[in-house]
């Protein structure tokens, strides 16, 4: 089937199905652009609280489907391709977390909205790399633990006066970001700023012009006076940049920022579960009611 053709079952089957569409801006091109609403998971995840629809269609990754689940338990959450899960988000397991709180009973867990249901609901609070300082700083405790992304911890340990315990995960895609493909970078474009997400390795950030989640990245960009940007995150964000701010121009920072499991959602497969309403994505209630509530804590942290 033609890429048009694809479009146009696809509308059609969302009005059918009173659907909407989220993409993650890691998303392919394609699928961002049949998207009802791009943006980062929580965001989207909140959007779909918001949106009167009776399915939703996640264009992500696992974790990011439960999350929808999570805050939307009435609605069906599709995932349309049931295999792209989070490599950082599986290097955190329950059992391990418990045996870590176990050694730290006074040091509440803080897990990145980028984890598994089963692990928000043995957290006491959520962050997102954009609040995950506020969020630390908030706790009436001198020790957190902090899941599942060390680089992220790194991140947050810089800028709190608490003791970070981090859990040794990571994302793949930014961690292969090294310090030389910036320097390279750097010196191919003098002009451009460089931005970097903090998931990034801390060698990296300090050569940052700015440190921001994806949606800071692209608001930090449109704002600036500069018109060259090299991009230290996934890849697919180049494609919203240049939705915000076309007459600028962009450079990945590296050939291996680039997330195979976000690329795994496709046209068809989105087509397909509309067709078949699958995959399904369910979170046991016991286990949805306690995220809920580390998601909860975290949205009534006040952000500067």
């Amino acid at each position: 089937m033609h890429q048009a053709d694809l479009i146009k079952r696809i509308q059609e089957l969302k009005l059918k199905r009173n659907a909407v569409i989220l993409s993650h801006y890691y998303s392919r091109p394609e699928v961002q652009d049949i998207a009802d609403f791009v943006g980062d998971s929580l965001a989207l995840s909140q959007e779909a609280v918001r949106q009167d629809a009776d399915v939703i269609v996640f264009c992500g990754v696992h974790f990011m489907g439960e999350s929808a689940a999570i805050l939307s338990p009435k609605k069906t959450v599709l995932l349309p391709e049931i295999d792209a899960t989070c490599p950082m988000a599986d290097m955190v397991d329950v059992e391990g977390l418990k045996r870590l709180k176990e050694k730290h009973p006074d040091a509440p867990v803080v897990s990145y909205v980028n984890t598994s249901a089963a692990i928000k609901a043995e957290s006491y609070i959520c962050c997102t790399s954009a609040n995950a300082v506020e969020v630390v700083n908030s706790l009436d405790a001198e020790e957190v633990i902090f899941v599942p992304d060390k680089n992220l911890a790194a991140y947050v340990a810089a800028r709190t006066d608490k003791t970070i315990i981090p859990w040794e995960g990571h994302c793949p895609t930014h961690h292969q970001v090294l310090r030389e493909d910036v320097l390279k970078m750097k010196e191919k474009h003098p002009q451009a700023k460089f931005i970097a997400h903090p998931e990034c390795r801390p060698e990296v950030l300090k050569l940052a012009d700015n440190v921001a989640s994806t949606r800071g990245m692209i608001m930090y960009a449109k704002n600036s006076p500069a018109q060259e940007f090299i991009i230290g995150t996934e890849c697919g964000l180049i494609h919203g940049l240049l939705k915000a701010a076309p007459e600028k121009t962009y450079y990945c920072v590296s050939e291996f920022a680039c997330c195979p499991s976000m690329k795994m959602v496709n046209l068809e497969n989105v087509l397909e579960s509309l067709e078949k309403m699958q995959h399904v994505v369910t979170v046991s209630e016991d286990v949805r009611v306690r995220a809920k509530e580390a998601l909860d804590r975290m949205l009534a942290v006040k952000i500067k």
